[in-house]
């Protein structure tokens, strides 16, 4: 499936990846995953200033989601056939560009297609993150992943409090043109002081796509690892995708209110470089079993919601969003270990595998949940988070004797 496998890289990585390059690394992670939420907080604003209705500004998320979605699929395994470097470097120009155009767009149309090409070229984060594990030593492999991934998180928090701030103070265009420029100084950045990588495979690309699935047929762990990501990601959809219903419906509190709880990703920044160490000393499976037994404890706690005292109702979910994001993330971290130990070659490829199982969770969740909660009310939407979590943790605990 791949040709001889050599990496300079690897062989030298204790002098490649020094601390400012891990910096880089992360921070690359960060600006570009948040280039894909800076349109939410400012629908409102864009939409009454290029005169688009509701509907048409609503796809401007979507699109950016779906061209990440479909990044995944079709550019991240690219990574194993071309230097990661060069594709780095031309995503990131390709992403500025994009960017720049989003903030001059006159119109809708301009501002859809933008927003397409913008999903697209932010999957180099997804380029990002198997540079890391290739560059990182297999002793501290765990923990480069997850301190690349706590900027990659940090990212998705920020994003849209950022976003949010600097429509405020300067318009909506000014978020697009501080984005560019923010990536802009990535690309730079990543010019001047990301090595090269040599490609692990010769495969045309028709055949690189068609090996994915034979991966998923060779490897228990990789399925073992997108199946149970997969469905921590369901719950965690569920959750996100009904909570403002919930709360304006059950607390009469406004979309502030439900964007407050996203502070609680603070969590999920913390728990990457833990999960990272404690994959590295106890091993990446007791991770996960820890992470997906935690989350769905968290999710399950939220049944209280209906049973305590209505002055501590709030504080429960509060907690519990913590508890569970603390537990996905963690989990994330360790799937990312194991599966990028699989196949070192091939680890483009497996982590493009292991992410469109959680892009086909977070689509499932977010249609579940709105139909559990449109059924059977909030209720219906915590016992769907609790039982998917817990085919999670089965999940991790059925293991086959070859499997790490």
């Amino acid at each position: 499936m791949t040709s001889s496998y050599s990496s300079p890289a690897l062989a030298n990585s204790s002098v490649l990846l020094s601390p400012g390059l891990v910096l880089l690394l992360a921070s690359g992670a960060g600006f570009s995953v948040a280039t894909l939420y800076y349109s939410q907080p400012i629908l409102g604003v864009l939409g009454a200033e290029i005169q688009a209705s509701e509907g048409a500004v609503g796809m401007v998320p979507m699109l950016t989601q779906l061209g990440y979605a479909l990044g995944i699929l079709l550019l991240a395994p690219l990574g194993d056939r071309h230097d990661r470097r060069g594709i780095i470097l031309a995503k990131a120009v390709l992403l500025m560009l994009a960017l720049l155009l989003g903030s001059i767009a006159p119109g809708v149309g301009t501002l859809l297609a933008a927003s397409l090409v913008i999903g697209l070229a932010a999957t180099l984060a997804q380029d990002i993150v198997p540079a890391a594990a290739t560059l990182a030593p297999e002793s501290q492999r765990g923990r480069v992943v997850g301190t690349v991934m706590t900027g990659l998180l940090l990212g998705i928090l920020l994003s849209r409090v950022m976003s949010g701030l600097i429509a405020e103070q300067f318009g909506w265009r000014a978020v697009y043109a501080l984005a560019a420029g923010s990536i802009g100084l990535i690309g730079l950045a990543a010019w001047r002081g990301l090595p090269r990588f040599s490609p692990t495979t010769s495969l045309g690309y028709g055949a690189l796509l068609g090996s994915m699935l034979k991966l998923w047929s060779l490897h228990p762990s990789l399925r073992r690892a997108a199946v149970s990501q997969g469905l921590l990601s369901v719950a965690f959809s569920a959750f996100w995708s009904t909570l403002a219903v919930m709360l304006h419906a059950d607390f009469g509190l406004g979309s502030a209110a439900a964007g407050a709880f996203g502070l609680a990703g603070a969590a999920g920044a913390l728990a990457a470089p833990l999960a990272g160490r404690l994959a590295d000393r106890r091993g990446p499976e007791r991770v996960t079993r820890l992470g997906a037994a935690l989350t769905a404890a968290s999710f399950a706690a939220l049944g209280l919601v209906g049973v305590v005292p209505p002055e501590i109702q709030l504080g429960v979910i509060v907690v519990a969003a913590i508890g569970f994001d603390f537990g996905i993330q963690a989990t994330l971290v360790a799937h990312q270990t194991i599966v990028y130990g699989i196949d070192p070659p091939a680890r483009s490829r497996l982590n493009a595998v292991l992410f469109t199982g959680v892009f086909v969770g977070m689509a499932t969740g977010a249609g579940l949940g709105s139909l559990a909660l449109g059924q059977w009310g909030w209720n219906g939407v915590v016992v769907l988070a609790t039982l998917a979590s817990i085919g999670a943790l089965a999940a991790r605990l059925v293991r086959r004797a070859a499997a790490p």
